[in-house]
């Protein structure tokens, strides 16, 4: 099932619509008429209401107050009552249950960090960061570590060298080496075996987030703050790592210190109710969450019909746009605030609060056309399909600077 074909160039982007009767097409990967070309990011912040970049510190606090009497409310539950189920199958049941459920209300409770990591918590500075270094910090999350280099995304998404995360390879799996990519297995087995996929796409999932955070993994050659750094400087628990600038060095070392906060909690948690609880409440919640985290971004920027931009021919605006707005029915709309339904006008302004990107995205389409890129097949079902598809990028021959994925 092919979806509409949205190839874009800097200067003549593609006027193709949606066939016309073709209903299996047209509710899958949206696409109508193009403008003549990418507007610049003034014209399409014009075209949005000025309301729309306007954050409520009380509205914001409500969905706090509101997830974590969700989170806290499941925690009890389980504590309560799960460890009382005396059949142990169903009391397997219920636990895996629970673990499921407490990710995706955590995974909510990440997205509002990431909110204030943002600025559109709130229009107070000082205020989003002390909002975003607790609910991260709870997560285990590094605030300002990831603050600094998620903002680097965000400038420079779709760069095939500067951007942050998810920058695609340019060569086919059969020409690397064996390495943790390839799960140290040869690239042409796992390039071809559906068994080494799968257990590829299992690792991506349950270690890509620690991988990041650890190494830099999928970041573009030129996104570090310092060249020539070893492997082991990429870190974003190390305040002098070759990821961020000296100047902000002391806000790493803070971002650890919240760590170390939330793990002695997690300690004395385990002297009172042990740590095989601790694992059960907490830890299988903590993989939940950083599997959805990974999944969400990934599918965002990775579709076989949105490019990429080599750095000649990269702009903010392209960048932006070469990201897509998934469906996640309720759980999108209500646990994950709108973030994979509305995430390219997030791209454009990330300032904007979650609760008001979808009028934003309803101003800004009847501008854009196909350029703002929707898919509304399975999300959980493209997480595959676009593992399977969307392997490296070569140079777009219809589109000078493009690169799109291989075939």
């Amino acid at each position: 099932m092919s979806a509409v074909s949205s190839s874009v160039s800097s200067r003549q982007p593609s006027r193709r619509a949606s066939p016309v009767g073709t209903k299996e097409k047209a509710d899958t990967f949206v696409a109508v008429n193009a403008p003549q070309e990418f507007p610049d990011i003034k014209t399409i912040r014009d075209a949005i209401p000025a309301h729309c970049f306007e954050s409520s510190t009380l509205h914001s606090m409500a969905y706090v107050v509101r997830d974590y009497a969700m989170a806290f409310a499941l925690g009890w539950a389980a504590l309560a009552y799960i460890p009382g189920i005396e059949n142990t199958l169903l009391r397997t049941g219920a636990w895996i249950t629970y673990g499921y459920a407490q990710g995706l209300v955590l995974t909510g409770v990440w997205i509002l960090g990431h909110e204030a990591g943002h600025g559109a918590f709130s229009p107070h500075g000082v205020l989003n960061d002390v909002v975003g270094w607790v609910l991260h910090s709870s997560l285990m999350v590094p605030y300002f570590s990831w603050k600094y280099s998620h903002h680097r995304h965000h400038r420079f998404t779709g760069h095939m060298e500067k951007d942050m995360v998810f920058v695609p390879r340019t060569t086919p799996t059969s020409e690397m080496k064996p390495s943790f990519a390839t799960l140290w297995l040869d690239p042409e087995l796992v390039e071809d075996a559906p068994l080494a996929q799968v257990l590829q796409l299992i690792a991506h999932q349950v270690a890509g987030w620690q991988m990041y955070l650890l190494f830099n993994l999928s970041a573009g050659n030129d996104s570090k703050q310092r060249e020539n750094a070893p492997w082991y400087r990429l870190s974003h628990f190390e305040p002098t790592s070759a990821v961020f600038r000296p100047s902000e060095a002391v806000f790493i070392a803070l971002s650890d210190l919240g760590l170390i906060l939330m793990g002695s909690v997690l300690y004395f948690a385990s002297t009172y109710v042990g740590w095989s609880t601790v694992f059960l409440m907490y830890i299988v919640p903590y993989m939940w969450v950083h599997h959805w985290l990974i999944a969400i971004t990934y599918l965002h920027h990775n579709h076989p019909e949105v490019h990429h931009y080599d750095a000649e021919s990269w702009t903010y605006v392209k960048g932006a746009l070469a990201t897509v707005d998934r469906d996640f029915s309720w759980v999108g709309r209500f646990l994950f605030h709108n973030i994979i339904d509305t995430h390219v006008v997030h791209h454009l302004f990330p300032r904007i609060p979650f609760y008001k990107q979808e009028e934003a995205t309803a101003a800004i389409r009847p501008l854009l056309g196909n350029l703002l890129h929707k898919e509304t097949r399975s999300f959980m079902g493209q997480l595959w399909s676009t593992w399977k598809t969307c392997k490296y990028v070569v140079p777009d021959p219809n589109v000078p600077g493009a690169m799109k994925w291989a075939e």
